[in-house]
């Protein structure tokens, strides 16, 4: 399993437009509702936002990561979206986002989603990946892109 693996184009969005950090997690929640591994769309949003209520998800370099481990999906779900203007995410080193991914796995998937964060972070958090995602014109670009960046990397 890696990032290539489970994002697909349909689950890309680029310059989305959303004026404010809770728009844009709708969005992707909104996104991922009838994803096959998503068994209840409901739960998943309750979980998220109680995520993000213990702390922002605004981890830095411009990128959002909301995320949850839950009940509410079957396999590990995952959304990217670009943001056309950048919003206030009450990120750790205080500036906007551009990026966000949304990822949920089961709850007994603690590893993989621990693993899953950690590639996110280090792929996406990497200044010349970040800036090709978010200049990507299609979804398949940024597939692609992350099929290059994980060539050699282990499978989680």
């Amino acid at each position: 399993m890696n990032i290539e693996a489970l994002l697909s184009e349909r689950y890309i969005v680029l310059n989305l437009e959303s004026a404010s950090k809770h728009e844009v997690i709708e969005a992707m929640l909104s996104l991922v509702a009838e994803h096959e591994h998503v068994t209840d769309h409901e739960k998943l949003i309750e979980d998220v936002w109680k995520r993000e209520k213990e702390m922002s998800t605004g981890i830095g370099k411009n990128i959002g990561l909301p995320h949850a481990k839950t009940g509410a999906v079957a396999r590990p779900v995952l959304a990217m979206a670009t943001i056309r203007q950048e919003i206030d995410f009450d990120s750790i080193d205080s500036q906007p986002v551009s990026l966000v991914f949304l990822l949920a796995t089961p709850e007994t998937m603690l590893a993989e989603h621990l693993k899953l964060l950690g590639r996110l972070t280090r792929i996406a958090g990497r200044d010349e990946v970040r800036q090709k995602i978010v200049q990507a014109l299609t979804a398949s670009e940024v597939l692609e892109l992350f099929r290059e960046e994980e060539k050699d990397l282990p499978q989680i």
